[in-house]
C-alpha cells in the first residue's frame, strides 16, 4: 500500500511477483466518469510495465481525446498494490497517467495528487473514511437481489443480513485493510461496509478496488451489486458519505479537534468546513455525477419514511438531516455524495473546496439545530439549495473559479464538456414517463 504520507514505497514488483506468488497484475485507473479500466500484464513482463507503463488509447476511455493522440501509458503505482484474496494469483495496482511523457492533466488520480501536494506545503495531511452504501439485486438488475427483503423499514434488520451471509462474509473477508463492521441500510437490498479511515490517496484507491471487489464478488454469487444512486424511486438511494479530519504533516496530531472549540472542532475546521459550504453546489458536478444522482437528492420520502439525503447546503451537529453532520468532536461528515462518485475526484473536491476555506478564512455560519426534512426545515430563508439536476450542477461547476485555480482549465473544460454530452445523450432518449404523460397529450 501506501506509505503514510500517501506516497510510493520502493517495491519491486517483479520480487514481489515471486514472494507472494503472483502470475499476473491488473494495470488500472479511473476515467473521468468512474469506470474503472485496466489492462492484464503476466508478472514475466511487469518489470518493464513498472517503469513504461502499459499502453492504452485514451479516446476509447471517458477522456477527453480523440483517435489521433498519442498512445497513453498507466504507469503502476507499487504502492498501491493489493493481492486479489478471491484470486491469489492476481494483483491490482492504481496507476498514474502518462502521454508524450507528460502527466494527462485529465487523470482523476493526479487531480487528488496536487491537491494532497498543496495541502503538504501548508504542512496539512487530510485523513478521510468513505462510507460505500450499495444494492444487491437480481442478475437482471430489475429487482432487490431477496425476494424476501420487503420490510418498510430495513435498515439493521438482521435476518436480511444474515440472509446474505455468504455474500457479505466474502467482500468483508477481501477488503485487506481495517474492514471493521456490516450491515443492512435504509433499502430493501442496501448494504454498507465500513473501514478505517487513511490519508485521502490510500482512501481513493481501496474506495476504487472496494466498488470491484463487491461487483466481482455478488457476480460469483450470481447476483448484481450497484453503486448506482436511486435504482428503485421508492427505496432510499445509495449515498457515500466521507468523514474529513486535517491532520499535521506527519499525520500525528489532528487539527480539527480543539476540546474547547464548539462541538469540538478548531477554528481550522471551520475555516474548512465554510470553503466546502460554499463550493458544494458546483461540487455537485463531482458528488452527484450522474443524472440518476439528482433523483436521490431533493427526493420525496422514501418507503422507510426518509431520504436520509441532503435537500440543502447546511450543517448541523449531530443531525443526519443536513448536508454536513458534525458527529463528534475532530472530524465532520458530508453526506451530500453518492455512490456514482468518482473515488479521487470526490477527495480532491473536499480537499480544494477546504483550502480555499483555510486560505480565505471562509465562515461557515452557524450551524442550524433543525430538522431539515420538516416543514421548519423547507420554509427557511437565507439558506442556499442544491442544484436540482446535473445540467445546472455542471453549469455552477464550469463557473467555479475556484475549481478552474484547483483543478485547472483544462480538467474543467474537459469534464464538463464529457458530462454535458451525457445530458445531450439522455435527453436524446425517450422516456416511458413522456409517453405515458404526453401521447394523449
Amino acid at each position: 500500500m501506501n506509505d503514510d504520507q500517501g506516497g510510493v514505497m520502493a517495491v519491486d514488483l517483479v520480487k514481489v511477483a515471486k514472494e507472494k506468488k503472483i502470475k499476473y497484475f491488473l494495470i488500472s485507473f479511473v476515467d473521468l466518469f468512474g469506470v474503472l479500466r485496466a489492462k492484464l500484464v503476466p508478472a514475466q513482463a511487469i518489470g518493464e510495465m513498472q517503469k513504461a507503463g502499459a499502453g492504452f488509447a485514451g479516446f476509447a476511455t471517458w477522456l477527453d481525446m480523440t483517435p489521433a493522440n498519442s498512445d497513453m501509458f498507466a504507469v503502476p503505482d507499487p504502492g498501491s498494490l493489493m493481492q486479489i484474496p478471491w484470486n491469489p494469483e492476481v494483483g491490482w495496482l492504481a496507476s498514474d497517467l502518462i502521454m508524450d511523457g507528460k502527466p494527462v492533466e485529465q487523470g482523476p488520480r493526479l487531480i487528488l495528487k496536487r491537491q494532497i501536494e498543496r495541502a503538504a506545503k501548508l504542512g496539512y495531511r487530510m485523513k478521510t473514511g468513505v462510507e460505500c452504501e450499495y444494492f444487491i439485486i437480481s442478475a437482471d438488475g430489475r429487482a432487490v437481489g431477496d425476494a424476501r427483503d420487503v420490510q418498510p423499514k430495513p435498515c439493521y434488520d438482521q435476518s436480511a443480513l444474515m440472509r446474505r451471509y455468504e455474500v457479505i462474509k466474502e467482500i468483508c473477508d477481501s477488503m485487506l485493510e481495517g474492514a471493521y463492521q456490516n450491515d443492512h441500510e435504509d433499502a430493501n437490498g442496501q448494504f454498507e461496509m465500513n473501514w478505517h479511515y487513511a490519508d485521502c490517496l490510500t482512501t481513493a484507491d481501496r474506495h476504487v478496488f472496494f466498488k470491484y471487489m463487491v461487483k466481482t464478488i455478488a457476480e460469483k454469487h450470481g447476483l448484481r451489486a450497484t453503486f448506482m444512486p436511486k435504482p428503485f424511486l421508492n427505496l432510499t438511494g445509495s449515498g457515500c458519505h466521507c468523514h474529513v479530519s486535517v491532520w499535521d504533516k506527519s499525520g500525528v496530531k489532528n487539527l480539527f479537534l480543539d476540546h474547547k472549540g464548539e462541538l469540538g472542532l478548531s477554528q481550522l475546521a471551520y475555516r474548512f468546513l465554510g470553503g466546502v459550504l460554499r463550493s458544494a453546489d458546483a461540487l455537485c458536478a463531482v458528488f452527484t455525477p450522474t443524472i440518476n444522482s439528482f433523483k436521490r437528492l431533493n427526493a420525496a420520502s422514501t418507503l422507510s419514511g426518509a431520504t436520509w439525503s441532503p435537500n440543502a447546503i447546511t450543517y448541523g451537529g449531530n443531525n443526519r438531516t443536513h448536508m454536513v453532520r458534525i458527529p463528534e468532536a475532530g472530524r465532520f461528515e458530508l453526506r451530500i455524495m453518492d455512490g456514482a462518485a468518482n473515488p479521487y475526484l470526490l477527495q480532491a473536491g473536499v480537499l480544494a473546496a477546504g483550502l480555499d476555506g483555510t486560505a480565505n478564512n471562509r465562515d461557515p455560519g452557524k450551524r442550524l439545530d433543525v430538522n431539515m426534512y420538516t416543514e421548519e426545515g423547507q420554509k427557511l430563508r437565507g439558506i442556499r439549495r442544491l442544484p436540482p439536476n446535473l445540467l445546472d450542477a455542471i453549469r455552477l461547476f464550469e463557473k467555479s473559479e475556484m475549481l478552474r485555480e484547483a483543478f485547472g482549465e483544462p480538467f474543467v473544460a474537459s469534464y464538463a464538456k464529457l458530462k454535458t454530452d451525457e445530458v445531450r445523450r439522455f435527453n436524446a432518449s425517450l422516456t416511458q414517463w413522456e409517453l405515458d404523460n404526453t401521447l394523449d397529450c
